[in-house]
């Protein structure tokens, strides 16, 4: 596995597992949990020791099977990241929603706790004296960001008492808009992280450039379109998957070299 840096010094792996849709998506799916159980911890061994879900995630449920897949590991093997939903973001809300995603985690703090996305409703500055409070307590080692702009980034890193350690947005060589709206650059000078999530969605693995490089270096598309951001400054990527052949692709990627032709190409993908 290759790392990064995240602002506290703490190295994180390049590539993460997604859970989204691992245990049900807006509900719990039930049926196969001793079988998804068995699929994390195999997944865990495959290398991915980030993993990322969200209370949201299954209804609560994916954030129990992430809990029950971890036990078999040590806990500082691995990288736990969960998020707390919009509607959750006031003071009293965020501790309640915390420790809930603790228990069904079945640890004593996570990695990294992100806001999921920003709410319409509840301003920064309920949330952040909680979050800031979950940090000095233990509970959670840093927090983050999720699908925000930069003038709420900027107004995060007003509040945060510890540094911002990531803003996951969505973003793949179809996707640019972290590059158009000043996201990634804004990340890149203030030393933190984008996480790309959904990276080869979208078309993304039947672009003809992608599809016309992956034939070149006889590798999958995907590992062309998760090399290209992993080779970026200050971007990680958590491709989602449940199957073991598209998992051990996706590692592959890490080894793939893209030449400068290649990366001038992908560069001018625009639809």
């Amino acid at each position: 596995m290759q790392y990064k840096q995240l602002p506290d010094g703490t190295q994180i792996p390049v590539l993460g597992l997604g859970t989204w849709d691992i245990g049900g998506r807006d509900t719990p799916d039930r049926t196969r949990d001793d079988e998804l159980t068995e699929l994390l911890q195999r997944i865990i061994r495959m290398g991915y020791t980030h993993l990322d879900t969200a209370e949201y995630y299954g209804g609560t449920h994916t954030e129990e099977l992430v809990g029950r897949a971890i036990q078999a590991f040590a806990r500082d093997d691995v990288f736990i990241t969960t998020k707390v939903s919009p509607e959750h973001l006031g003071y009293a809300d965020v501790h309640k929603s915390l420790d809930a995603s603790l228990r069904r985690l079945q640890t004593d703090y996570v990695d990294l706790y992100l806001i999921h996305w920003p709410s319409q409703t509840i301003p920064l500055t309920e949330t952040f004296p909680a979050l800031n409070e979950a940090v000095a307590d233990g509970r959670v080692r840093r927090v983050g960001v999720s699908n925000f702009d930069v003038a709420l980034m900027e107004e995060s890193m007003r509040l945060c008492q510890t540094p911002i350690a990531t803003n996951q947005v969505r973003y793949n060589l179809l996707d640019r808009k972290p590059v158009q709206n000043g996201v990634l650059d804004f990340c890149q000078r203030h030393n933190i992280l984008l996480t790309a999530y959904s990276p080869l969605k979208g078309g993304v693995l039947s672009n003809s450039t992608v599809t016309a490089i992956a034939q070149k270096h006889g590798v999958p598309p995907g590992q062309v379109a998760i090399q290209w951001l992993i080779q970026q400054p200050g971007v990680i990527t958590i491709p989602k998957s449940t199957n073991v052949n598209h998992l051990q692709d996706n590692l592959d990627a890490l080894k793939l070299g893209l030449d400068e032709e290649d990366l001038g190409q992908l560069d001018m993908i625009d639809d």
